[in-house]
């Protein structure tokens, strides 16, 4: 009798068992999940206020802190992607007409700056060209010329493969009575970074490139300058989700008894926490010198093929994700295509300012490999061999 009140019938492809590929993502992310951080993902559910949930959020903290090379209070992760974690860190650092000095060199320079028009902020723009970095100079000259209250600048862009070098920028941005606010989404765990020596006022990260969690958990930081800032804010910030003061408390961050703010991906902060657990096993050094080789082979190998790089200077190249120009008369759509179709494996083309200029190859976490190397190499010698050639 009550089927007959139903218009919509069950989804024939629903009835049907969920199909996963099994694939080898060697592009910019999300990276594969070792089988330990998915099978933390797979235990059975807790509460989001139970003692033992509770427990594995200070551990997360704990792992946070490590990564970072960080002792802020402040730290924790947010409960969304590393987008979510940008948005968090604009929202409660911005004000309406606050100016914000953003530093674009590629796509996340271009969100941040995105994110806080919306905010109403006063966006002041530093450009440089894709595959090249800022100077202290440069940044300087930006400080001077607008005297913001914020610098966004962006550790690992992954739209272009650059590595931006941070020695000196935070003290640079303090003598200028400005707070700065770097993105390493794509560089944590595979580059050098030192939050509390580097000056940095807020940091923030993702969980799927280095780390080898699935996407949904976003590791963020603020120093206790930063903090301060938060607290003298005459405005509340636009998201509730995302406002710092009451997530600091969920997550034990102020001294004051946890009160429930939202449900956490409780199932996600359990990879979360067993990628960190990994990463403190390994040792950071281990893991920036593992990157810097298997990077280095990767481009030797790629000149060798007569390939060209796309960041020329080698200091600057980001050692997680490396763009490699699209060889003259080829279309890099076919080429990824081939690598999905034929081998199993995703490399991927560029993104923003760098669509149909690159191929963005990622060796990140527990994929980041000599073999991994020598897989991709042969993989894209026989994509070139095989795939159509404009003579054009």
């Amino acid at each position: 009798m009550a089927t007959r009140l139903l218009r919509v019938p069950p989804p024939e492809e629903l009835l049907r068992p969920l199909a996963v590929p099994e694939r080898l993502l060697l592009g910019p992310g999300p990276s594969n999940v070792p089988r330990r951080v998915q099978a933390a993902g797979g235990r059975q559910i807790l509460g989001h206020m139970h003692p033992e949930m509770l427990q594995v959020m200070d551990e997360i903290k704990a792992g946070i802190q490590y990564a970072f090379q960080t002792r802020n209070r402040l730290t924790l992760a947010i409960s969304g992607s590393g987008h979510s974690a940008m948005e968090a860190a604009l929202f409660n650092l911005l004000e309406q007409g606050d100016t914000v000095l953003v530093a674009i060199n590629g796509i996340w320079g271009q969100r941040a700056a995105e994110i806080a028009r919306r905010l109403g902020a006063n966006v002041c723009e530093l450009l440089k060209p894709p595959g090249k970095y800022f100077t202290l100079q440069d940044i300087e000259q930006g400080l001077v010329q607008h005297k913001p209250l914020v610098l966004f600048i962006t550790h690992g862009e992954s739209s272009s493969g650059v590595l931006q070098p941070l020695e000196g920028l935070g003290k640079l941005c303090h003598r200028h009575g400005c707070l700065l606010l770097v993105d390493s989404v794509a560089s944590l765990g595979g580059a050098p970074i030192f939050m509390d020596q580097q000056e940095i006022d807020v940091l923030y990260s993702g969980s799927q490139k280095v780390l080898n969690a699935p996407p949904g958990s976003a590791p963020i930081s603020f120093s206790e300058r930063a903090r301060e800032k938060l607290l003298r804010r005459k405005t509340k910030p636009l998201s509730f989700y995302l406002d710092m003061g009451l997530l600091a408390n969920y997550w034990g961050c102020d001294g004051e008894p946890r009160r429930y703010h939202h449900t956490a991906p409780i199932n996600s902060f359990f990879s979360l926490r067993e990628s960190l657990a990994m990463l403190a096993e390994r040792g950071l050094e281990n893991s920036w010198e593992r990157h810097r080789a298997n990077c280095t082979r990767l481009c030797q190998g790629l000149l060798a093929m007569g390939l060209e790089l796309f960041v020329e200077e080698e200091k600057a190249r980001l050692p997680t994700i490396t763009t490699v120009k699209v060889p003259e008369g080829y279309d890099w759509k076919d080429i990824t295509a081939f690598l999905m179709k034929n081998r199993g494996m995703e490399v991927a083309g560029g993104l923003g300012p760098t669509v149909g200029k690159v191929l963005r190859i990622g060796l990140m976490g527990c994929n980041s490999t000599s073999d991994n190397v020598d897989r991709v190499l042969r993989a894209l010698q026989d994509a070139l061999k095989r795939c159509h050639r404009s003579r054009l």
